[in-house]
């Protein structure tokens, strides 16, 4: 409600302007994160997330860029940060701080960065950011910390800014914690001043429009997106849906994914119910509550509406239920910073789910999580070097009428870090980067094709290399009677590496990655000489 204590209301027209005008704010707030961001996973790989928030910390609208895990676990980490600092404690130039993995996207290295708006001495809304930072000390992108301490930094929720001042210590403990404080600052730095952009703009979009505020705005959007999505579940058919998908990781162990889909049009809501998946691992792997959440709601709306914004209202709808403590609801301590390898596995249980729904909207299995390297070592003069996290991803599972993308992020939607900036980062130098020919599961449509890349560390000392990978023996399954892909291969010298603990590696060892291909949809057609 506007202070004038009076909700105006928006015809149609003048609501798609706002609306826009919305949308037009968080992708430059985006835009200027990007540019400003010292990681290249950031800069050049997009993998942010950035949204507009109303004074109830409830998400109104998000940039197109980003991935699904940061961008609908910021939708609800902004209500966890206002709950420490509720929206009126807050003083003109005070900006919000946590990497929480509980609370927020599930990792250490992703650090939200809350920033007020205010607009004649009051908070009218709030622009978040997440993005993934090279370095918060600890164990680095890998699956090898013991607990979620080892891991790295622990930033609980605080003020980084306080009335438009450094909060010194915060600062201090930060930056004494990291290896690269350069980077870690200029990246918390280019998280604010993206802030600042949105809040400018937003606060012209209310003078031009003789806004108050966007509260009435941030009704209207959020109810309408509401009722259309639960208007979209009330067609289809009542039931519980039910499947599973096994992974399986560099070290042999295997992960099972189960899943429960249940459809209630009455309610207009969909229950996503994880009972009987893997209990927590002791590699951090695990995931936590808000990440599981985020590629849910994301797996099911893609099927669904996807043509819908993406907001609080969108998400209302799709409850998620995880037994405490297992590899989908990762509690404190359980280590978890490589968490994607599970979460951006889920739609692949989940799409089998919807299969039973809406065959012709579902795609077999893909090859799930970007496989994540990280090399850090020493240069000749003992000078230590670090890459920010850069990633692969495999082939993408086939469709009712197209064939799987190859070499494709899904369902993250990072672009991969380009191999120039790679080798410009550290002294890496790649000897091949091409397709994976014939990784693709045969159907009435083909799987997406992997990708084979082969590289070594320009170095006179040993050095060490953070990988992340999986699906080596479990390959990308068909549907509908396609064939599934090419299962992955993840080699050092030729031999497999047979661990998801960071590796110690000499000068001249030869590392080489083979992503797997993604799964064909449909039975494929018999030729004319067998027919």
């Amino acid at each position: 409600m506007s202070e004038s204590g009076m909700s105006p209301t928006f015809d149609p027209i003048e609501l798609e302007v706002l609306w826009q005008s919305l949308i037009a704010t968080v992708n430059e707030q985006a835009r200027a994160l990007q540019r400003a961001a010292f990681s290249p996973i950031v800069r050049e790989a997009g993998d942010l997330a950035n949204a507009v928030f109303d004074r109830r910390g409830r998400m109104v609208a998000q940039a197109v860029t980003g991935t699904p895990g940061h961008i609908n676990s910021l939708a609800r980490a902004a209500s966890a940060m206002l709950e420490e600092y509720p929206t009126d404690s807050l003083a003109e130039g005070d900006v919000l701080i946590t990497n929480d993995p509980y609370k927020t996207a599930g990792q250490l290295l992703d650090v939200t960065v809350l920033y007020p708006v205010f607009r004649k001495g009051r908070v009218i809304a709030f622009f978040g950011s997440t993005i993934h930072h090279t370095d918060v000390g600890g164990y680095g992108i890998g699956a090898g910390g013991r607990d979620v301490f080892e891991e790295g930094l622990w930033i609980p929720i605080c003020r980084l800014m306080i009335q438009g001042e450094r909060n010194t210590d915060v600062w201090k403990f930060i930056l004494s914690n990291v290896r690269q404080p350069d980077h870690m600052a200029g990246d918390l730095h280019a998280q604010m001043a993206s802030g600042e952009v949105g809040a400018q703009r937003l606060r012209s979009l209310c003078d031009r429009h003789s806004l108050d505020d966007i509260e009435a705005l941030a009704d209207e959007i959020i109810t309408r997106s509401e009722a259309a999505t639960r208007a979209s579940i009330r067609e289809l058919p009542a039931g519980t849906y039910r499947a599973q998908a096994e992974l399986d990781l560099t070290d042999g162990s295997r992960i099972l994914i189960v899943c429960a889909i249940t459809v209630d049009p009455v309610k207009g809501e969909i229950l996503v119910d994880y009972e009987g998946s893997s209990g927590a691992s002791a590699s951090g792997i695990n995931v936590v509550k808000n990440y599981t959440h985020a590629y849910t709601t994301f797996t099911i709306r893609a099927v669904l509406n996807p043509e819908l914004p993406n907001n609080h209202g969108s998400l209302e709808p799709i409850k998620v239920e995880a037994p405490v403590g297992s590899i989908v609801n990762a509690v404190s301590p359980q280590p978890c910073t490589a968490r994607h390898v599970v979460g951006m596995f889920l739609p692949n249980a989940l799409l089998k789910a919807l299969a039973q729904i809406k065959p012709d909207q579902s795609m077999a299995e893909g090859s799930g999580a970007v496989w994540t390297m990280q090399v850090s070592g020493n240069h000749p003069d003992g000078r230590p070097f670090i890459t920010a996290m850069f990633t692969y991803a495999g082939g993408v599972g086939a469709r009712a009428h197209k064939s799987g993308l190859s070499a494709c992020s899904f369902p993250t939607g990072i672009a991969a870090v380009p191999i120039e900036v790679v080798e410009a980062s550290a002294p890496i130098y790649f000897h091949r980067k091409e397709l994976r020919t014939g990784s693709g599961g045969n159907g009435q449509q083909i799987g997406g094709l992997g990708q084979t890349i082969e590289f070594t560390v320009d170095t006179e000392r040993p050095w060490q290399l953070n990988a992340v990978t999986s699906r080596l023996a479990v390959p990308p399954e068909g549907i509908f009677g396609g064939d599934a892909g090419a299962a992955g291969s993840f080699t050092v010298n030729g031999e497999n590496v047979t661990t998801q603990a960071r590796v110690t590696l000499a000068p001249g060892d030869h590392v080489r990655l083979d992503l797997p291909g993604g799964g064909g949809y449909g039975a494929p057609a018999l030729s004319e000489s067998s027919a």
